[in-house]
């Protein structure tokens, strides 16, 4: 059957590369068509010939309403070269992956063109702008849901879907940064064996924008006190140095690695997370850590009201309490960066309880196996 994958930032990717792998392992005759990037089209070019890549999400990544905003011109052309591909090319289904600003817009034109749309990894509706629930029980056939806390939420609101567990434990489980050693990890990267805390400033321009100065100003405050600590920026393999040598200035301290999150993650002592799925993947690694984010002020007014869940982070939604502290907007502060590291470093009984917290959190998603769970159900559900 052909498969046509809409993914549209990093985390699409990973979880749109693990789904390509299910399908090729239930689907010998599996023909994929894709927007995404390197991880999807890694899968891709190991199982097909040709270009199965139309678009690398790299290019223009964007999010927040006023950054949208701004980006609109593009994402509309973006929007038309994607439904005439899409009818060019004739899929069996075509399966969303979150990113709903774009994916909405496709699934109403897939399902007006009668095409079967899946919807993988939900619409974040339980959060904010639930009004969309009315388009996915219009547009989609069926949707399928990676967090526990969805089940019930879905079940009220009358939308079809399926749960199989939850992918990033099978992506995590399965990496590489995970069987290999310390000592391998640093001489494949070129990182110093030296404590470090991990910083995440995420995959968008825009993102790395608004979080690198104070992730920069706190690292040189706390180098200062503590000269033995350094500081290692996990990258998204869609960016170049380019995009933090403005920031790091004449610094020995701070080191920059590409496409090594798990492993930045794993060997560090404590990480600051710019929210979204590595807070997840930290949980799930096991690494302490805090979450900070910060949009436009336009957004952060619109989002204000109208976001409706306690917390930013899918780790804490799902325990449903603070498993680690949420610094946003104002709350973004060296100061809040600093107290709360003091309390994250040291062994003891902070530190223990948010392990346990991990450990509860893992429990609540499911072993492993979810991608090729969650593939085996949409081609069951293609061939029924």
């Amino acid at each position: 059957m052909k498969y046509y994958i809409i993914a549209g930032e990093a985390s699409g990717d990973l979880h749109g590369s693990n789904l390509m792998k299910g399908l090729y392992a239930q689907d010998a005759g599996a023909d994929i068509r894709f927007w995404g990037g390197e991880k999807m089209d890694a899968v891709f070019r190991a199982h097909q010939d040709g270009a199965g890549l139309v678009q690398d999400y790299r290019d223009g990544a964007v999010m927040g309403f006023w950054e949208v905003l701004l980006k609109a011109r593009s994402l509309g052309r973006k929007l038309q070269r994607c439904k005439a591909d899409i009818a060019a090319w004739k899929p069996d289904v075509i399966i969303l992956i979150d990113y709903p600003g774009f994916n909405f817009k496709v699934a109403e034109f897939a399902h007006d063109a009668g095409f079967t749309v899946y919807y993988y990894i939900a619409p974040k509706v339980w959060a904010s702008r639930e009004g969309r629930i009315r388009k996915l029980k219009a547009y989609v056939d069926r949707l399928f849901i990676v967090f526990p806390f969805e089940i019930p939420y879905f079940q009220s609101k009358g939308v079809p879907f399926s749960y199989a567990g939850n992918p990033l434990v099978d992506a995590v489980d399965g990496s590489r940064a995970l069987q290999e050693t310390r000592q391998d990890f640093l001489q494949r990267t070129g990182l110093p064996d030296v404590p470090w805390i991990a910083l995440l400033a995420g995959s968008r321009n825009m993102e790395i924008s608004s979080m690198m100065p104070t992730f920069m100003e706190f690292a040189r405050r706390w180098h200062a006190q503590d000269p033995s600590m350094h500081f290692v920026v996990a990258a998204a393999p869609s960016r170049t140095l380019e995009d933090y040598a403005k920031y790091l200035g004449q610094t020995d301290f701070v080191h920059v690695v590409f496409g090594e999150t798990y492993g930045a993650l794993r060997h560090a002592r404590a990480a600051i997370i710019n929210s979204g799925t590595a807070s997840l993947e930290a949980a799930l690694i096991g690494t302490p850590q805090m979450v900070a984010y910060k949009v436009a002020p336009v957004s952060a007014f619109i989002m204000r009201r109208i976001i409706t869940v306690k917390y930013v982070s899918l780790a804490n939604l799902i325990i449903d309490r603070l498993a680690f502290r949420e610094f946003l907007q104002e709350n973004f502060t060296v100061d809040h960066l600093e107290a709360e590291m003091q309390r994250l470093l040291p062994d003891g009984p902070y530190r223990d309880k948010m392990l346990q917290d991990y450990q509860e959190i893992r429990r609540l998603l499911g072993g492993t196996g979810a991608s090729e769970a969650v593939a085996k159900a949409m081609i069951d559900g293609l061939k029924n």
